[in-house]
């Protein structure tokens, strides 16, 4: 009976692992955390950069997966318009800093600042 008990314990906690898996990243840190936090910001690159160089690894990999995410439409983008991809990642780079909220941090002429914003 111990040993059964035992069983459908480790068969409760591997299924538990398994199902709650997907749900994992749903906790950990979203870009717009990160940035209002000033973990990360974006640059004329087109591309988020770390701000701060002891940021988790859950961070790093947000950052990753986001870059790689624009690099790959970039690249679409340009494909589709038969333009560079360095054409496309500067003028995504310019949107991006246009459209960050105030007080998230952008870097321009090698320098994080934060966006300036209207005050009330």
């Amino acid at each position: 009976m111990h040993v059964r008990m035992t069983q459908r314990l480790l068969f409760f906690l591997l299924f538990g692992t398994f199902c709650l898996q997907p749900i994992m990243p749903a906790w950990s840190m979203n870009l717009h955390e990160a940035k209002a936090q000033g973990l990360v910001g974006e640059t004329l690159s087109g591309y988020l950069e770390l701000v701060d160089p002891s940021a988790s690894g859950d961070v790093r990999a947000l950052m990753q997966e986001i870059n790689q995410k624009r690099k790959q439409k970039y690249g679409e983008i340009a494909r589709r318009n038969k333009t560079n991809l360095g054409a496309i990642e500067s003028l995504a780079g310019q949107k991006a800093i246009k459209k960050t909220k105030p007080g998230h941090l952008i870097k321009l002429d090698g320098k994080w600042k934060k966006k300036p914003g209207l005050m009330p």
